[in-house]
């Protein structure tokens, strides 16, 4: 596992660069921010538009949720944006995040770091782009999960999260189920657990993959700020 010197060039507007090279960039979006375009045109601000005002070539592989800080990937030509993709659908990536939610919340076999959330996912098209754990239409879904640190004053609890799936809002969908929604989730949080945080504690903070011209293996992390 290596992981490649920091990029100190210039960086997008509010985006640091974290790695850059022929073949892909490595950038820490903030909350807040869209991956790419939206509908109307207040909706035209996003990374991908900022990223290509320094890299014009540079082409979106995966995405985070607008209100989802951390690592994205970009690919800098189409031949290594196919197979960065690629990676992702045959979960050949590794992905971590941080999260902080709303109660304490202990696995019930405490010898046994690493928990599993197994719980299908379905579009709720009543309320969309809104998801539901449905068992019936639901496509399988699968996270992990462990506890970092627990805050008895404030009755929240920081876990670790790797999604063996990538269904849309998964691990937030997961978290609400389990009945520890992540702060400041404005789609499936209760307005108490809303109003805890401005923005939602959810980072994208490792990034593991082989490199798509040399496959050696690259990792990348980015602390949460939070």
């Amino acid at each position: 596992m290596t992981t490649p010197t920091i990029y100190t060039g210039p960086s997008p507007e509010g985006v640091p660069c974290l790695y850059a090279d022929a073949d892909l960039l490595v950038l820490v979006k903030p909350s807040g921010l869209l991956c790419v375009p939206g509908r109307g045109p207040d909706k035209q601000d996003c990374l991908s538009a900022r990223v290509q005002r320094c890299w014009p070539e540079a082409l979106i592989v995966h995405r985070l949720d607008q209100a989802t800080s951390g690592l994205v990937l970009m690919a800098r030509h189409l031949a290594a944006q196919r197979a960065l993709s690629t990676a992702f659908a045959e979960r050949r990536m590794h992905k971590s995040y941080q999260a902080v939610v709303q109660g304490i919340w202990l696995p019930p076999d405490s010898g046994s770091a690493w928990q599993l959330i197994d719980l299908p996912i379905a579009a709720d098209w009543e309320r969309r782009p809104l998801r539901i754990i449905d068992p019936v239409q639901g496509k399988p879904s699968q996270t992990r999960w462990r506890v970092l640190t627990t805050d008895a004053v404030a009755q929240t609890t920081r876990v670790e999260l790797e999604p063996l799936t990538g269904r849309t809002h998964q691990l937030r969908v997961h978290l609400a189920a389990c009945g520890h929604p992540i702060l400041g989730d404005a789609l499936y949080a209760d307005a108490a657990t809303i109003a805890r945080s401005p923005r939602l504690l959810l980072h994208a903070t490792a990034l593991g993959l082989a490199h798509p011209s040399t496959g050696q293996w690259l990792h990348y992390t980015c602390a949460a700020d939070f």
